[in-house]
């Protein structure tokens, strides 16, 4: 299974509607389970002392972590830039996962990432790729080589929030072709 994560709980995003964009481009090359996590659907209270105790974290963060994070093999992180950075909460959902079952949710050794950086500059996001890169090798997940930065996202889409622009839809082509074989 495939999770594709949006990384930020900024409604409307630019972040989302490239996450569907690879949601919708995986379904038509793959038969393998793909599923789309939107991390504007956390649950409000995930951040509370509980958050690190297993016994007491919310039912809803749990749910979603058996759902989307501790089935997948892989993960695709569509990482918006932050100041030069990710999104706080994506580290947040990153720690409070680490809690309950940390091993089936990271640690196996055998789960994947790619990671795709966007930004309405022109660094398309390269530092936070960077960041994060080194946070999922702790956790033992293998980071494909080809991170794509993608820069000035409000000219690649059109009205509707579809990717129009073509080298970068040849770019992401060739990036998830990668990742299946990976």
């Amino acid at each position: 299974m495939i999770t594709i994560i949006s990384s930020t709980n900024r409604k409307n995003s630019g972040t989302v509607k490239f996450a569907q964009h690879y949601y919708e481009q995986l379904k038509a090359k793959t038969t393998e389970e793909i599923r789309l996590l939107d991390l504007c659907d956390l649950p409000n209270d995930i951040m509370n002392d509980d958050m690190y105790n297993a016994d007491n974290q919310p039912s809803a963060l749990r749910k979603i972590q058996e759902e989307y994070m501790i089935p997948a093999d892989k993960f695709i992180f569509v990482v918006p830039e932050y100041n030069g950075s990710i999104p706080g909460i994506l580290k947040l959902f990153i720690d409070a996962c680490s809690v309950y079952r940390m091993k089936d949710t990271f640690k196996r050794g055998d789960k994947k990432a790619l990671l795709v950086g966007i930004a309405s500059g022109r660094a398309g996001n390269l530092r936070g790729m960077i960041h994060l890169t080194g946070m999922l090798n702790y956790l033992n997940i293998t980071v494909h080589p080809n991170q794509l930065p993608i820069s000035s996202i409000g000219s690649l889409l059109d009205a509707d929030g579809k990717v129009i622009h073509a080298d970068t839809l040849h770019a992401t082509d060739i990036q998830m072709n990668e990742f299946l074989n990976y």
